[in-house]
């Protein structure tokens, strides 16, 4: 693929990430792409009985090629680096699978000023964000299903103390908190700064969303990094993506032609 076809953030995508913190990217991974992710998830969940049917593993991204290439997949990275800038890096990654009745994650999240890389700013033009979300689906979520759910505008509130428990703990749910509607196959990218949380799991299927997360280049939320001895064949992009990070030393993130 040459630089020039190289997928572009449109401006009403820009319009509508800056207006409710997140978007919803359609048809990302094929269906032989979510079938795969399944089947290597089958394998490597069958042994976790989880809490209450929530069940939360970490890294993923080392289940062989096809979750290795999520990391940087082409149709996403555009968001990345128009979000967070040329020096963005993957925090950590994992996954959440849940079970019909399971409950876990009250809406959390925001500017609260107890996590440093949880912010969001616009300014001349240009979005810039701290610790972001891109949550892969191999499950549909409906309207009424549960999951991923946020209050949508948040990002940018100056009343974050101002939600109310019960709302905080879905007892109630007003008009402003929203479960986004998904397929199998589609994208949910947010960010931190977002109020958002997990609603409890209705639907009869299994939730499935894997979240790789990430920071600018100078931050970094979880309290580790990443082992590149768990992973075979990266790319160049991949190892910068990966890397620990640094303030004015760490090389631009690009979409280099081998990773798309």
């Amino acid at each position: 693929m040459a630089q020039e076809d190289l997928y572009q953030v449109s401006e009403e995508e820009k319009f509508v990430f800056d207006l409710d913190g997140y978007i919803v990217i359609k048809d990302v991974l094929s269906s032989d792409e979510v079938d795969e992710l399944n089947a290597i998830a089958d394998k490597k969940m069958a042994a976790q009985t989880g809490d209450g049917g929530y069940k939360n593993v970490r890294k993923p991204s080392t289940w062989g090629t096809p979750f290795q290439l999520l990391m940087d997949h082409p149709r996403v990275m555009p968001y990345l680096l128009e979000f967070l800038g040329p020096k963005v890096r993957i925090d950590h990654d994992y996954l959440i699978f849940m079970d019909k009745g399971a409950k876990r994650g009250s809406l959390h999240g925001g500017e609260n000023g107890n996590e440093g890389d949880h912010w969001y700013k616009y300014r001349d033009g240009v979005i810039r964000t701290g610790l972001t979300v891109v949550t892969f689906f191999t499950a549909p979520a409906g309207a009424g299903d549960g999951g991923f759910s946020c209050i949508p505008g948040t990002h940018k509130t100056n009343f974050l103390k101002s939600i109310p428990k019960d709302v905080r703990s879905f007892e109630r749910r007003p008009h402003y908190v929203r479960q986004p509607e998904v397929e199998a196959g589609d994208v949910l990218i947010f960010s931190e700064a977002l109020v958002h949380g997990t609603m409890p799991w209705t639907a009869d299927h299994q939730r499935r969303a894997f979240l790789y997360k990430y920071s600018p280049g100078h931050s970094a939320w979880s309290g580790g990094y990443y082992d590149l001895s768990e992973y075979d064949g990266l790319t160049q992009q991949q190892l910068r993506l990966m890397a620990p990070p640094s303030i004015g030393k760490r090389p631009d993130t690009v979409l280099l032609e081998e990773a798309v």
